[in-house]
């Protein structure tokens, strides 16, 4: 499982537009998301960088914590 920290979300439907946005990419199964970590996880392989866009398409961030 991968996991990605995601910035702006605060309720359940922000939740349910991660999760959605993240299934749209073929490359994804399994996803969840933990509001209060602000975190989604997810099997697959994916390049990141498709990630990164859906989840910004649905109106939120994507944390690097590496920079």
């Amino acid at each position: 499982m991968t996991t990605v920290k995601i910035k702006g979300m605060s309720c359940g439907h922000c939740v349910a537009a991660v999760i959605q946005a993240l299934e749209r990419l073929d490359t994804i199964s399994k996803v969840s998301v933990d509001l209060e970590k602000g975190e989604a996880r997810f099997a697959g392989e994916p390049a990141l960088a498709d990630v990164r866009a859906a989840i910004e398409a649905a109106g939120f961030e994507v944390v690097d914590e590496n920079a």
